[in-house]
């Protein structure tokens, strides 16, 4: 029982949606006097998003796969070289990586 999960209990959402009341609009009479604030200009139409095709998005996606195998290629390579070095290096001995003086 400790360790058993419980699901939380799901909530049926309402039948209806709740309203959201209209801003109010202040009315004036015909003859008003009354000085108002300049109204701000209108927004610049939105140009529509380019639609993106299924090709464009199989190609971005082949394109990310191929560059990830080409660094993981590039990666396993370098550590192939680097335990290959350090293998030769111990093949070799402890004198033969040391640059010995003649005098």
């Amino acid at each position: 029982m400790l360790l058993r999960p419980h699901l939380p209990t799901v909530q049926t959402p309402p039948a209806t949606l709740p309203t959201v009341p209209a801003p109010a609009v202040p009315t004036h009479h015909a003859a008003c006097t009354c000085v108002h604030a300049p109204t701000a200009p209108a927004a610049p139409a939105r140009r529509p998003l380019p639609s993106v095709g299924a090709g464009a998005v199989a190609a971005v996606l082949l394109g990310g796969v191929v560059l990830t195998a080409l660094v993981t290629a590039v990666a396993v390579s370098a550590v192939s070289v680097a335990v290959a070095a350090v293998v030769l290096r111990t093949l070799l001995g402890p004198g033969h990586h040391t640059r010995r003086h003649h005098r």
